[in-house]
């Protein structure tokens, strides 16, 4: 067995106009203090990343790639979140998600969904260029706003909504594929891909595309009220990243896993800082481990109450704790005795036979 790699970082949460958030040189060398070994680039902020020339131009990446070594970094992920949103947007949410999008296609659909399918495919370029394996994104939505089937949704609609998803991201997936890269769809709510259940829905609309993969999220299934372990044991061969972020959902009498639209400090379920919430780390840190995923464990930082540095400085050493450290051998092997075909058959009772 292999080990997980750590701890990593999501930028994405962190960045601001303010040292040391401001540009990438500064970041790095902060999370590098804190003792971080990789980060997580999020593609929309030119602050830290220019995706149009990253996808043609190599001496950027390499440029991009020698800001973070010189800080003692890795890349781990590109992060596309917020332009996979908008490859398939419900009109109920175009107003929204506007603005993640340039001016130049806002208020206009169609314009809007291309601009983020070129995007993913430029994405898919500059990932090459980095020479990284996987990408982080989300799969967008057209059928979020049916989620509970009242009034009764029409027959063919969950269908038709997943071959429509599927046949957007098509020619994406293919892309990904030309540039030897996963494509790992964080699953969660207000995504057409929120659980184990809708990610089978469109992987089978892709015709199993072997680049249609999972980006594990925990939190998002305490939420749900989803078996997150139980998750790795069905899906771990389509878990290529992993985001480590805490939640709690403390049952109440009042509010439930909607929410009742309240602020996140006020409801059940919530986002808390590593640690601090109910996820057993323990247990998923083993079952990856077990199943040999060999990607980055990365910190998203998400609180509803903690500061983001006190976050992001005690989720290193948290992950770091996590990690595990492989054996090449089994406890028992000090009582292991050579292979005797003579004896085997001897406890086997096979001598004895007439």
């Amino acid at each position: 067995m292999q080990s997980i790699k750590g701890p990593g970082i999501f930028l994405a949460q962190f960045l601001d106009d303010v040292a040391p958030f401001d540009n990438l040189p500064n970041i790095c060398n902060w999370v590098a203090g804190l003792g971080y070994k990789a980060i997580q680039i999020p593609t929309w902020d030119n602050r830290v990343f220019d995706l149009e020339l990253a996808a043609s131009s190599q001496d950027y990446c390499d440029e991009i790639k020698g800001i973070a070594a010189e800080a003692g970094l890795e890349i781990s992920e590109l992060s596309t979140h917020l332009q996979g949103q908008l490859v398939a947007v419900h009109p109920a949410y175009s107003g929204m998600l506007d603005s993640f999008a340039p001016e130049s296609v806002r208020n206009n659909p169609a314009g809007r969904t291309e601009w983020a399918k070129q995007q993913l495919k430029q994405a898919a370029k500059a990932s090459q260029r980095l020479g990284l394996t996987a990408h982080a994104t989300f799969s967008g939505a057209l059928l979020w706003q049916t989620i509970y089937p009242w009034p009764q949704r029409p027959a063919g609609l969950v269908e038709a909504g997943f071959r429509e998803l599927a046949g957007r991201w098509l020619p994406i997936l293919n892309a990904f594929d030309e540039a030897g890269v996963d494509v790992c769809y964080e699953l969660h709510p207000g995504e057409d891909l929120h659980d184990g259940v809708t990610f089978e829905r469109f992987l089978e609309a892709t015709g199993n595309h072997c680049r249609a993969n999972i980006l594990y999220d925990p939190s998002h299934f305490v939420l749900q009220h989803l078996d997150y372990l139980a998750f790795i044991d069905i899906y771990h061969e389509r878990i290529r990243a992993f985001h480590v972020k805490d939640a709690e959902l403390n049952l109440s009498g009042r509010s439930g896993v909607y929410g009742g639209y309240q602020d996140w400090i006020d409801r059940p379920g919530r986002f808390r800082s590593l640690g601090d919430g109910q996820i057993d780390f323990k247990g998923i840190f083993s079952k990856l481990t077990q199943y040999g995923y060999t990607g980055w464990a990365v910190l998203e930082w998400e609180c509803c109450l903690k500061h983001p540095e006190d976050g992001a400085r005690e989720g290193a050493e948290f992950i770091r704790n996590h990690l595990i450290r492989t054996t090449d051998k089994a406890f028992d092997d000090f009582a292991a005795t050579t292979q005797d075909e003579q004896l085997n058959r001897q406890i086997l009772g096979l001598n004895q036979e007439n």
